[in-house]
């Protein structure tokens, strides 16, 4: 006789579900995390940034992609996690991936830190390698797909911590005066 566990029954919810969740909550971050962003401001015009940063438009052009990538690499995964518990772990794992990616806007743009900034994108760093992780534990083509989304956030950890490193050289050079 079988016994029946929280983790039997079918574990996939339908795909219209999974992939609207995903898009959801990638829309979700998105608007969270823009609403803090002023790239025109006066202060982010002001302050030190390496040759090497995109233009602005840049941005915008490289997310769009990376947000519908991890819709549609959430709802895959989901799809594919062999029980309940999986599926609720993947889908916390995603959440709490989205609100480091909303909350790194408030902390650089809104609290005007760079290094608030730098500290929250290694979050987000250390959360996209166990959201891929987790994620390749269910569907390893989805894991994949996730690769762009981390290594544009090393790209962004890198551009933060350059802004930071000289925001501070200036700051410090500034108190001097």
């Amino acid at each position: 006789m079988k016994l029946i566990s929280e983790d039997s029954g079918p574990a996939a919810p339908p795909a219209w579900l999974r992939f609207g969740a995903g898009a959801a909550a990638v829309t979700g971050a998105a608007l969270v995390g823009a609403r803090a962003v002023d790239a025109d401001s006066v202060w982010y015009e002001s302050l030190p940034k390496p040759s090497w940063q995109p233009p602005s438009w840049a941005f915008g052009v490289a997310w769009t992609p990376l947000y519908a990538t991890i819709a549609y690499a959430s709802g895959r995964a989901l799809g594919a996690a062999p029980t309940r518990r999986e599926q609720r772990r993947l889908a916390a794992s995603v959440a709490v991936n989205l609100s480091l990616n909303a909350g790194w806007n408030w902390l650089f743009f809104r609290l005007r830190s760079p290094r608030a900034g730098l500290i929250g994108t290694v979050l987000l760093d250390l959360s996209n390698a166990e959201l891929i992780r987790r994620t390749a534990r269910s569907d390893r083509a989805a894991a994949k797909i996730l690769l762009p989304y981390a290594a544009w956030s090393l790209f962004a950890t890198a551009l933060n911590g350059s802004i930071a490193r000289h925001d501070r050289t200036a700051s410090s050079s500034n108190r001097l005066r």
